[in-house]
C-alpha cells in the first residue's frame, strides 16, 4: 500500500529564542526537519512538510534538499489538526496510508516507523497512534483507554483533570491513517478547548464516534520521541543521539577511547578496527575505513572519504576531501575540497588553500599517490602534484608539480657567526 506522510513544522519555537525556524536548528550539521524527512524517504512515496513561521525559509530548505517533498502553508497557525487539514486538497483522491510526524522530532528511527505501520496493517486499524510511558509525563497528551484497554481518546493536559494527568502513558506526536476513512474528521473539528486550536488528537475520538478501528501502539524506547523546545533541549538530544551512535559502533568493531569526549554523526560510518581518539568531532556525512587512526581532537566536517589504514593526526581539519589508503595527515593541518592519493604524507602544519576571498571561489588541491609534503607548506588550489613528487618545508605551492620532482620556495639560509655574543656585549 501506497503511504505519503504530512511533517508539522510550522511552530514558531519561541522558547528557542532564535531568528532560525525551529525545526531548522542543526544537530552535527543536519536540520531537525532533515533527520525527520531523511527518516521517513525511504517508506514513503511523497512527504507534505506544513510550514508557517518563516514559511519561506523552511520552504527553501525543503526545495533545495529533497526531491520527493513538498510544502503547504499554514496560516494562521490554528493548531496542529488545522495544520494536517491543509494538505486534504492535495489528497483528495488519495485512498492510501497517511503517516503523521512532528517536524522537531530528529530521534525517530526508520525501523520503529517501520515496526509502527507493520502493527497498524495487521492490527488492520483505520487509525493508531503511537505512544509511549513517562514516569513525569508533563506536558505530554495523556492516552486514555477504555475498560477493555482499547483506546477511548487522547487529552492534552491543559484540558485533563487531576485523574487524566496521573496517567503515565502519553501520545508520541505519530499517527498512521487510512485515509480514505479518517480525512472525513478534518471538517468536523472544532475548537471547543482551553487553546481555542483545532486538535489532532480529536479524530481519535471522530474515528471512534464512526466506529472505525482506533488502536495504540506503544513505543518501548521514549527517547525516541524527544521533542526539540528549547536549546537545553537541542544539547540534550544531541548527547542521546551521540550516545546511540557511538553505542552502534563499538557494537560493529571500532575503538572510541572516550564516548564522553567524541561527537560523530549518524550519517557517518567507520570501519573494523579503526580507533577513534578524544575530543574528535565528526560532523555531516563521511565514510571512514578499517584501521585508521583519528584524533585526538580531530575535526571531519562532512563530504569526507576516507580508504583503509589512513591516520589523521591531532588538530587537523578535514572537509570534503578524499584521502586513499595507507596515507598520513600530521597534526596541526588542514585538508579542504582535496584528493589525496594513496601512501601520501601530509607534514605538520599543512595547510590546502582552497577559499579565494575575491572571487568567493572554492578550488580543489590533487596529490597523486606517494607525494611528500613537508611541514608548513601552504597548498593554493587549484594545484596538482604529481605522483612521487616531494615538496620541502615551508613551501607556497602555486603552480602543478611534476611527477617525482622536488618543490620548494625556502629562501637561503644565512648564518651570522657569534650574533648572540655580540648582541649580549653591547
Amino acid at each position: 500500500m501506497d503511504i505519503k506522510s504530512v511533517i508539522l513544522a510550522a511552530g514558531k519555537g519561541t522558547r528557542m529564542k532564535s531568528q532560525t525556524p525551529k525545526v531548522l536548528h542543526e544537530i552535527y550539521g543536519k536540520t531537525l526537519l532533515g533527520y525527520v524527512l531523511d527518516n521517513v524517504k525511504n517508506i514513503t512515496s511523497e512527504n507534505f512538510v506544513i510550514v508557517g513561521h518563516h514559511a519561506e525559509e523552511v520552504e527553501e530548505f525543503v526545495k533545495k534538499n529533497y526531491t520527493n517533498a513538498k510544502t503547504v502553508l499554514q496560516s494562521p497557525q490554528l493548531g496542529t489538526g488545522h495544520a494536517v487539514s491543509m494538505v486534504c486538497p492535495e489528497l483528495e483522491n488519495y485512498e492510501g496510508l497517511v503517516l503523521i510526524l512532528c517536524g522537531d522530532t530528529p530521534l525517530i528511527r526508520e525501523e520503529t516507523l517501520r515496526e509502527f505501520i507493520n502493527f497498524h496493517t495487521e492490527n488492520k486499524s483505520d487509525l493508531t497512534v503511537m505512544s509511549t510511558i513517562f514516569e513525569n509525563p508533563t506536558n505530554y497528551g495523556r492516552i486514555i483507554r477504555e475498560a477493555d484497554n482499547t483506546l477511548k481518546c487522547i487529552v492534552e493536559e491543559k484540558d485533563a483533570t487531576a485523574e487524566e494527568k496521573a496517567v503515565k502513558e502519553v501520545n508520541a506526536g505519530i499517527y498512521c491513517l487510512n485515509w480514505g476513512k479518517i480525512k472525513g474528521a478534518f471538517s468536523q473539528l472544532t475548537s471547543n478547548n482551553a487553546q481555542g486550536e483545532y486538535y489532532l488528537t480529536d479524530i481519535i475520538e471522530w474515528g471512534k464516534k464512526n466506529s472505525l478501528n482506533v488502536n495504540a501502539y506503544i513505543l518501548e524506547n521514549n527517547e525516541e520521541i524527544f521533542g526539540i523546545n528549547s536549546r537545553i533541549n537541542l544539547a540534550e538530544a544531541t548527547k542521546i543521539l551521540t550516545k546511540r551512535v557511538l553505542n552502534d559502533l563499538m557494537v560493529n568493531g571500532v575503538t572510541i577511547v572516550d564516548p564522553d569526549s567524541t561527537w560523530i554523526s549518524p550519517d557517518t560510518t567507520i570501519g573494523q578496527d579503526t580507533i577513534i581518539y578524544p575530543s574528535t568531532y565528526i560532523e555531516g556525512t563521511n565514510k571512514i575505513g578499517k584501521n585508521c587512526k583519528i584524533g585526538p581532537c580531530a575535526h571531519l566536517r562532512g563530504g569526507v572519504e576516507i580508504f583503509d589504514n589512513v591516520k589523521i593526526g591531532n588538530f587537523v581539519e578535514v572537509k570534503k576531501a578524499v584521502i586513499k589508503s595507507n596515507t598520513n595527515v600530521g597534526h596541526l593541518s588542514y585538508i579542504g575540497d582535496s584528493e589525496l592519493g594513496s601512501h601520501v604524507n601530509i607534514g605538520a602544519g599543512t595547510i590546502t588553500a582552497n577559499y579565494d576571498p575575491l572571487s568567493k571561489v572554492k578550488s580543489k588541491t590533487t596529490l597523486k599517490d606517494d607525494v611528500k609534503i613537508g611541514s608548513n607548506s601552504v597548498l593554493v588550489a587549484p594545484v596538482t602534484v604529481e605522483e612521487g613528487a616531494n615538496i620541502g618545508a615551508g613551501t607556497v605551492v602555486t603552480k602543478d608539480i611534476p611527477a617525482w620532482s622536488l618543490g620548494i620556495t625556502r629562501s637561503p639560509l644565512k648564518v651570522f657567526a657569534d650574533w648572540v655574543k655580540n648582541k649580549l656585549a653591547d
